[in-house]
């Protein structure tokens, strides 16, 4: 039986949040080692280090998973639709809501696929443990510029592509699995009538960076898996009802869908025939998905989309 049918939400809360520290300060001296074996100037010590620094990575998912199942219990429905291939890299697009997806996404994945890697802002990267874990395992971290900057100095709009495909180089040697989320930052509808998206519960995807880490290793993905999470009603914080084990209805969505051989080499930047076409490709994905979480949402208990 899960603590959270016989303790109070709040201390399922904290005793999430304190475990889960303790998980990754432990892993983490696990790590350190491999960590400072990173910081060898040979690229072959590097690549060890670094894959040393995954696969612990990957037992620390798995150690979360178990607290999970030991604090929560099931927390919502997962559906998966299509089989991962072992040993395959992967190429995952998802909608983004609360600071709890990513937990989610390391958690449904975690056995399916290898572990994944997401684009990280600069910034991240002096986050305690946090940051120099990540920059150890190669996740790719971007500079983000306002668009004043960038009517300024237009090159600075081409910097984080670069940055996206160096990362996806490095990914070229092993398995991988590539997080991306399209809409750039978390859903609110403040954000949603700023940006005037036509989705009912979905920004507007951004098609670059997802371009560019096609036209990198796209030919080495086994297939994108695309990822909607719908969570439950919440009172206040979505991701602190999560971890008190409060998103019994929770519902995830998961597709493996094929990737046109034609989307993998374009021009996204220059080419505006291609460029017409991405969107409409990616565009039409999206539109599904808003109409799905919709669906999903009725499921989780949500009287409205």
């Amino acid at each position: 039986m899960p603590l959270s049918r016989i303790l109070p939400a709040p201390i399922i809360g904290v005793l999430t949040v304190t475990l889960m520290s303790l998980c990754i300060t432990f892993w983490f001296i696990v790590m350190f080692p491999f960590i400072v074996l990173r910081l060898v100037p040979v690229y072959r010590v590097q690549r060890l280090a670094s894959n040393c620094c995954v696969q612990i990575a990957t037992w620390w998912v798995g150690s979360d998973k178990q607290l999970y199942k030991l604090l929560h219990g099931q927390q919502g429905q997962v559906e998966i639709h299509g089989d991962f291939k072992p040993h395959s890299s992967y190429l995952v697009i998802s909608n983004h809501t609360a600071w709890a997806d990513i937990v989610v996404l390391f958690d449904v994945l975690h056995g399916h696929a290898p572990f994944g890697r997401f684009f990280l802002k600069k910034e991240l990267i002096w986050v305690p443990i946090v940051g120099v874990v990540c920059w150890a395992m190669d996740f790719p971290f971007m500079k983000r510029h306002s668009r004043g900057a960038i009517a300024r100095n237009p090159v600075l709009a081409s910097q984080d592509l670069e940055t996206t495909r160096k990362a996806c180089e490095v990914y070229k040697e092993s398995p991988v699995t590539v997080i991306n989320f399209l809409e750039g930052t978390r859903f609110t509808p403040a954000k949603k009538a700023k940006t005037k998206s036509p989705y009912t519960r979905l920004l507007g995807p951004k098609y670059g960076g997802l371009s560019a880490s096609l036209n990198a290793m796209g030919e080495q993905f086994a297939g994108m898996v695309n990822v909607t999470i719908a969570y439950g009603p919440s009172q206040g914080n979505i991701t602190w009802s999560w971890l008190c084990g409060k998103q019994p209805n929770m519902q995830v969505h998961v597709e493996i869908l094929p990737i046109p051989a034609d989307m993998i080499a374009g021009d996204f930047r220059n080419d505006l025939e291609f460029k017409n076409r991405f969107k409409t490709w990616i565009g039409n994905i999206w539109t599904l998905k808003d109409k799905r979480l919709a669906e999903m949402r009725r499921k989780a208990g949500h009287p409205s989309p």
